[in-house]
């Protein structure tokens, strides 16, 4: 289990919500996978958006998977992952950082979630809190990270 952040290209003259709610009512769990099918555009913004990370945050790997580009960010703050299929993409944060040590990997994946945003054109909305990743206050987010870390390490260990 992760700590969800969720991107969506937000359909025009929609929500982000009204967006997810056509893509989940569409969603048949019978059908088969199919696999990623990029636009040139949505790997030019993955390209744009894997060097501005390398650059601007730090070191980074990448691998491509039949149904997602997958990119993993193992450094000083924490780890992460971040999915991408083209019209969505979600970072996932693992709960192992509790309490106050959630802030660095919260301030760096919410960072990395705004270039999410700017180079590939998806909108971000972290549901953990209920807000947009654009304008959202990273404190609310890494309070409730690491308020759920310590439970599970409290509780579950």
């Amino acid at each position: 289990m992760t700590y969800n952040i969720m991107f969506l290209r937000v359909l025009p003259e929609r929500t982000f919500d009204e967006t997810l709610e056509e893509i989940n009512s569409a969603y048949d769990p019978d059908a088969d996978l199919k696999p990623i099918n990029l636009t040139d555009e949505d790997r030019a913004g993955w390209d744009r958006l894997v060097q501005r990370i390398s650059r601007e945050v730090g070191p980074v790997t990448t691998e491509e998977f039949p149904y997602s580009l997958t990119l993993c960010r193992d450094g000083p703050s924490g780890h992460f992952q971040l999915d991408y299929d083209g019209n969505s993409a979600t970072i996932d944060i693992p709960y192992r950082y509790p309490g106050s040590g959630a802030l660095p990997i919260m301030a760096e994946a919410y960072r990395i979630g705004r270039m999410v945003e700017e180079e590939c054109g998806l909108e971000g909305y972290d549901y953990e809190v209920e807000q947009p990743v654009r304008t959202g206050d990273v404190e609310v987010a890494a309070s409730r990270l690491g308020g759920l870390a310590r439970w599970a390490q409290e509780t579950l260990t």
